[in-house]
């Protein structure tokens, strides 16, 4: 049978495939059934920065000092008192979870500025997770706030909580900075021992009957991976940190598209709302299938190997490829 085992931010996975932050990590059970199907690590779901505020009684203050650029937001969270179980919970969880199952762990931090992050970011390595996830979701709405003082604030939050922990740090972000490479170039310089590609950012859609802006969740699709599988293969090589590809993996190919890319591990989350916890079963049988037909022994043999730097024509991930799909299109099938 094929080696499924990887390496991800220092731990040993037995196979590559990661439930991400999602509800379905609230429950101990649920984990350990992810356990039991065959995860190689779990991200617990995400302790959010408005609930540390909550609780240290700041939200008021904070949102009067200066947070303009997202305060609007706030509006479409749920009621963050009773939402989800609030810090000391979280921290409780933790411990449940480790004394549960023998995967690794690892917490996810949710939020924009270091506040009570260091804080809890060292009541989270205490409580025993193996490694931190920092989910860095920002919405720049100001328009007089540069992309400079953005990247800042990402580099400035990775350094500050990189040096209150011992454990592994993983950044999660999202597709929407002016370079990609060189965003990622900065976080490994800042400290990061994983890159987390990419965060999905939920959009508002509006009630046309109401005439209200409403939250919109819509669950990822396969068509989500290419823009992932893109950036991680023009990436790696160039970077320390582990990278991570999450948003848009359903099946066995995804998994293996993406180890192929450059990443050490494929996460999961829609894939696991759709079709439940016990579908991993069936990918890893799938992908244990393909890899004993096309002769792989092991994950780690096909790492990188469809990456720019490994690539037969690596004219494929640059502009060449831009005209080359859009001259290939075929107008006259579309025409009656």
């Amino acid at each position: 049978m094929p080696d499924l085992r990887t390496s991800y931010l220092g731990l040993e996975l037995r196979s590559p495939i990661v439930a991400s932050s999602s509800p379905l990590c609230q429950e101990v059970g649920n984990i350990l059934q992810m356990q039991e199907a065959g995860v190689g690590a779990v991200v617990l779901h995400s302790l959010f920065e408005e609930q540390i505020l909550i609780e240290s009684h700041s939200l008021d203050r904070y949102l009067d000092s200066g947070a303009e650029s997202y305060a609007e937001a706030l509006r479409y969270f749920p009621d963050l008192h009773s939402y989800n179980i609030g810090p000391d919970g979280y921290l409780e969880h933790i411990r449940k979870v480790k004394q549960a199952v023998d995967i690794p762990v690892i917490g996810s931090l949710n939020g924009v500025s270091t506040g009570g992050w260091i804080r809890y970011a060292r009541l989270i390595e205490e409580a025993g997770a193996d490694a931190l996830e920092l989910n860095i979701y920002y919405l720049p709405t100001d328009p007089n706030v540069e992309g400079a003082q953005i990247e800042q604030m990402y580099t400035d939050l990775v350094s500050h909580v990189k040096a209150s922990v011992k454990i592994p740090v993983a950044v999660k972000l999202g597709p929407f900075f002016s370079s990609i490479p060189n965003m990622c170039v900065k976080l490994d310089r800042a400290g990061a021992d994983g890159l987390v590609l990419f965060n999905r950012f939920y959009q508002p859609d509006f009630d046309l009957e109401a005439l209200e802006v409403v939250p919109n969740l819509v669950l990822s699709d396969s068509d989500e991976l290419p823009l992932r599988l893109h950036w991680v293969g023009l990436v790696y090589g160039h970077v320390r940190a582990d990278l991570a590809i999450t948003g848009g993996v359903h099946t066995a190919q995804d998994v293996l598209k993406c180890m192929m890319a450059g990443a050490k591990v494929a996460m999961m989350t829609s894939a696991l709302l759709r079709h439940g916890i016990n579908y991993v079963r069936q990918v890893e049988q799938d992908l244990v299938r393909w890899m004993e037909e096309h002769e792989y022994e092991s994950i780690r043999q096909m790492q990188g190997s469809m990456s720019v730097k490994k690539v037969a024509e690596p004219s494929a991930y640059h502009r060449a490829n831009y005209m080359k799909v859009l001259s290939s299109y075929d107008v006259r099938s579309t025409v009656h």
